[in-house]
């Protein structure tokens, strides 16, 4: 139900050189199923490069994997670094020194590739996982694709790759199948949106490494609703993105209908690149890709959709105006309930009114939950929270016993819902209160 941890990683390799390079295959039968996890709508897959296992996201938006997380493995992860390329993504900063590798051995479920090529970034900050709250040392899209059907069922959360030669189709009443066309290796189709009572054909890149819902490039065929509000839209390879946030009456594809759906859209600056491809109108990503489970079949140029049990969930979106992530790690203390806290086996401190026993306590480090990001004018700011701030308490609860995404869930509530921080602020302890507040 969590949602868009802002990870838009629409990358295209600007200098890339057509060198042959090996084809996936299957080392056993002619289909694989891989379980993956679902994170702020997002996919993470195991894939192991030359024998090192590593988390990457599954994302159509790419056309050649990447791996920039991997400082701590680079003794144990040996790849060829042979020419200096640049990377360009989302973001309006400047494009990103990389190193194209080859003649790598990629391993994902019972898929393998002995002749991969990948480019490896080296720059520190350009690394997703503080956001996702996991570890994830790359990405992964065509080269995976191409090669296979893929099944990708959101709702049990696994994919399953067919050979595409043996693959036979099952007979579905309920599924809808429509052509893909692809650029530079990517996946658009055609759909349609209602804004302001009015309806248009729109052209979408397929993007499964966004977690938003659909990104518009507004122009004059495509105009932002009459009610918005400005906000953190995510992080690119070329930097942060910013933009508008509204609600379209109607989207639209295959004959599926989805009402009251969020939009983003991004600012100009950031989306220059992407905006380079013919008639493209923006991104259709994990928030409505979510909502259905989906046969991607890259060989024959189409896909398939079955709405499954997420299809009429409604369209949250974040009323706190925190954008939280791992950053850095803070000393807890907690009763050790295993180190025989009195001769008696109890862990009470008193009887009566005297203090008769004395607790033991462990200490330990966990991730600090710090704010990163603030949107001007929303709850928390007017609360009087500021970037840096480091959550302690959410609600009476200690903000370690909570994942990253079970914290950032909280600001998606319903409106009015109150919200109870406790923060570290340069050491100062300082209580902070709110209330979710509605937008659209």
């Amino acid at each position: 139900m969590l949602k868009r941890y802002f990870i838009f990683i629409l990358c295209s390799v600007v200098c890339f050189h057509s060198l042959a390079q090996g084809n996936f295959v299957l080392r056993k039968g002619n289909k694989d199923r891989i379980n993956f996890k679902l994170i702020h709508n997002l996919i993470v897959i195991p894939v192991q490069i030359n024998g090192v296992e590593l988390s990457f996201l599954l994302d159509t938006g790419i056309s050649k994997p990447i791996i920039f997380n991997f400082f701590n493995l680079s003794e144990e992860l040996q790849i060829n670094q042979t020419e200096r390329i640049y990377l360009r993504g989302l973001g309006d900063g400047d494009p990103v020194e990389a190193l194209k590798s080859k003649n790598n051995i990629f391993k994902i479920g019972e898929a393998i590739n002995l002749n991969q090529d990948l480019y490896a970034i080296f720059d520190s900050s350009l690394n997703f996982a503080p956001r996702l709250g996991v570890p994830i040392h790359g990405i992964i899209g065509y080269d995976l694709l191409k090669d296979f059907v893929v099944e990708i069922n959101y709702t049990n959360k696994y994919l399953k790759l067919h050979d595409p030669e043996s693959y036979r189709s099952k007979k579905c009443n309920k599924c809808k199948s429509l052509s893909l066309e692809f650029h530079n290796k990517k996946p658009y189709i055609i759909a349609s949106i209602s804004i302001n009572g009015e309806t248009k054909q729109v052209k979408l890149l397929i993007d499964s490494g966004g977690s938003d819902a659909l990104w518009l490039f507004e122009d004059e065929e495509i105009v932002i609703p009459n009610k918005y509000f400005e906000d953190f839209l995510g992080r690119g390879l070329s930097g942060s993105v910013y933009g508008k946030r509204a609600k379209l009456d109607k989207f639209s594809v295959a004959g599926f209908e989805l009402k009251k759906i969020n939009a983003a859209f991004p600012d100009s600056l950031s989306i220059a690149h992407a905006k380079k491809i013919k008639d493209r109108n923006g991104s259709l990503s994990g928030e409505i890709l979510k909502r259905f489970n989906i046969i991607l079949d890259y060989p024959n140029s189409k896909i398939t959709l079955r709405k499954n049990s997420n299809f009429s969930n409604p369209f949250y979106y974040n009323k706190s105006g925190i954008t939280l992530e791992h950053n850095g790690v803070r000393v807890i203390r907690e009763i050790d309930r295993s180190s025989g806290l009195t001769r008696f086996n109890s862990d009470s401190e008193s009887v009566g009114s005297v203090n008769i026993f004395a607790n033991s306590y462990k200490y330990s480090l966990t991730e600090a939950f710090t704010i990163v990001e603030l949107r001007e004018n929303s709850p928390a700011k007017n609360a009087g929270l500021e970037l840096g701030d480091i959550i302690l308490v959410v609600n009476n609860k200690e903000a370690h016993l909570y994942s990253l995404q079970d914290v950032a869930q909280l600001f998606y509530g319903e409106d009015g819902k109150l919200i109870k921080l406790l923060i570290d602020r340069k050491g100062i302890q300082l209580k902070f209160q709110f209330r979710l507040l509605s937008l659209l």
